[in-house]
């Protein structure tokens, strides 16, 4: 086997997990021509990012439902997230304090916020960061910690911690999945204890998730949201999804992918 760019390698090791199944890291470091601690680094890559998992004795295997990453899904549903993201910007006034999750629906509320004036917003996401690095009238606070390649969100003690010192009058969290009798799906447990530490600080919960999520339990790390909390979504989402989400008393609103009015 030929050496290879580290992003290279890495696809071909997922591939061989796929196909034969991954052998020894000695045998992958000799089969790449690399040393066995850059195996390792490869191989915990994959970790963070979704792609591998460790099984009990220090294996590795394909995870049942890799978690894709935020380039991979910044096409999806476009129409659908920009008229969420409009919506949820429709609710903010000028003078609040909101707190913005990671994923892409949250990054198009954030770009639906670069002319608002008067706004403080906090945020564990990069994509947010980047949104409204420039934007003149919006202070911006980053809740730094161990930020997760793969969703380019930061979690960790240290977000946790920062939260403790704030309060917010809207949260609006992203999430891979939202169904009645669960809450929200997210790939790792330190993602869903943040969320519900960051609903707890929050006067309004906002939950922005596309039609193709709800309904959907794509992972096995679950958040219970406190109190009352408001799913907007879209109007192609599964009927019998919603109603069971309203029979738990959540409000879902639904808009319109063309021009983003509620339903």
């Amino acid at each position: 086997m030929p050496p290879a760019g580290s992003r290279v390698r890495r696809d071909e090791i997922v591939r061989l997990a796929t196909t034969t199944g991954l052998t020894s890291v000695d045998e992958l470091s000799r089969g790449f021509g690399v040393s066995p601690s850059t195996i390792r680094r490869d191989l915990a890559r994959l970790t963070a990012e979704g792609r591998m998992a460790r099984t009990y004795g220090g294996a590795m295997a394909l995870v049942a439902h890799p978690e894709a990453s935020l380039r991979q899904r910044t096409g999806e549903a476009f129409e659908a997230k920009r008229a969420i993201a409009r919506w949820a910007a429709a609710r903010i006034a000028t003078g609040e304090t909101i707190l913005l999750d990671g994923g892409t629906t949250v990054r198009a509320l954030a770009h639906e916020l670069r002319d608002a004036t008067t706004l403080t917003v906090a945020t564990t996401g990069l994509p947010a960061l980047e949104e409204l690095a420039d934007a003149e009238g919006v202070r911006v606070e980053c809740l730094g910690g161990t930020l997760r390649p793969v969703s380019q969100s930061f979690v960790g003690p240290f977000t946790e911690a920062a939260l403790e010192h704030l309060t917010f009058d809207r949260l609006f969290l992203g999430t891979d999945g939202v169904a009645a009798g669960f809450g929200i799906c997210e790939a790792d447990l330190r993602q869903t204890r943040l969320k519900e530490l960051m609903a707890r600080r929050a006067r309004r919960v906002y939950v922005l998730a596309h039609a193709a999520k709800v309904g959907r339990r794509p992972f096995h790390a679950w958040a219970r949201l406190p109190g009352d909390w408001t799913l907007v979504t879209d109007d192609t989402a599964d009927p019998a999804a919603v109603a069971a989400l309203r029979d738990e008393g959540v409000e879902v609103v639904t808009v319109s992918a063309a021009d983003g009015p509620p339903a």
